[in-house]
């Protein structure tokens, strides 16, 4: 997995992405593995016990059932600060670089690209939701206390923030680097972070529901698959940040399916939870998504073609 050092960083934006980040910083073999035990030791060990020890201080045991909904997402969510401080460790002390370096080749994160992809996914996910309520109307229903949804929505947002950012910095930053420097195919790098990305959900009650349609398209291609090829077409994780930000936030507050991970009752939820529509709704979602951000909102600083970024993600000028 060692690599041999590569010339001082090119200008900015200058056919450089996110993945080439991870060698301006130490990535011998060891290092790699130290930093992957620390990463897995703070999210399954440390963050699993901090989940623990706040259901027992809630319930007096470790039944999750006894908690309330919204308590429930807390514990759900209670992980992830420590999975997010395990990076951080892991690339400030062995990797010796910056959580930026996950993220994008450049100075600063643009946070307007980060809102281009929540803003796309967001709207393609509503129009996903209104052709469920049109396709079976009588599922919806509204929830009875709007008043606690909003004292609730401030909170849930921040929880939200730090999970699915944690996710992308892991799974389609940290890894995605890790595995360019076994083989530096996108084909290889989509896939194995998709794979991985996936697994953590298979616990998920949609997954057991849904089956192999669920875990396939809704967890490996649509939110795996695509985020990864659009992360390394656009040469960032901003767009996949935005848009995962958006699709778990948007399920959390505004329309929930019964028997979900996500037990919160959002503003709109529906009691039925059908496979194949969730299926061929993710998919058509994700294929749009990607179009549009690739295509129509597409960034080409070094003049290079989207293709050629993607045929290419380590290329440099």
């Amino acid at each position: 997995m060692t690599a041999s050092p590569i010339p001082a960083r090119a200008v900015e934006g200058a056919g450089v992405t996110y993945i080439d980040e991870v060698r301006h910083g130490r990535h011998r073999w060891w290092h790699n593995v130290l930093g992957m035990l620390v990463i897995l030791f703070a999210w399954l060990i440390v963050g699993s016990a901090v989940s623990l020890l706040i259901t027992h201080a809630v319930t007096g045991g470790v039944d999750t059932t006894e908690l309330t909904t919204f308590m429930g997402l807390v514990v759900t969510m209670a992980a992830f600060p420590i999975f997010l401080l395990g990076i951080y460790l892991a690339l400030r002390f062995i990797h010796h670089r910056s959580i930026r370096s996950l993220i994008t080749p450049r100075a600063r994160i643009d946070w307007t690209r980060v809102g281009q992809g929540a803003a796309v996914w967001f709207a393609l996910w509503v129009l996903g939701q209104l052709v469920r309520f049109f396709l079976d109307p009588s599922s919806f229903s509204v929830v009875d206390d709007v008043l606690a949804l909003v004292a609730f929505a401030p909170l849930a947002i921040v929880m939200t923030a730090i999970q699915t950012t944690t996710e992308e910095l892991f799974f389609r930053g940290y890894v995605i680097q890790l595995a360019g420097l076994l083989w530096a195919r996108p084909a290889f790098l989509a896939i194995t972070s998709a794979a991985l990305f996936t697994l953590p959900h298979l616990a998920n009650p949609e997954a057991s529901a849904g089956g192999l349609l669920t875990v396939f398209f809704g967890y490996f291609l649509s939110t795996g698959v695509v985020w990864a090829v659009v992360s390394l077409v656009d040469g960032t994780l901003e767009l996949a940040i935005g848009a995962h930000f958006a699709n778990n936030t948007a399920t959390i507050l505004l329309v929930g399916t019964t028997g979900t991970i996500i037990g919160t009752p959002a503003l709109f939820t529906s009691s039925t939870f059908e496979p194949v529509t969730g299926a061929i709704i993710a998919t058509v979602i994700a294929v749009l998504f990607a179009v549009i951000v690739l295509t129509i909102l597409r960034r080409r600083p070094d003049g290079r073609s989207a293709a050629a970024r993607l045929r290419h993600p380590f290329h440099r000028e």
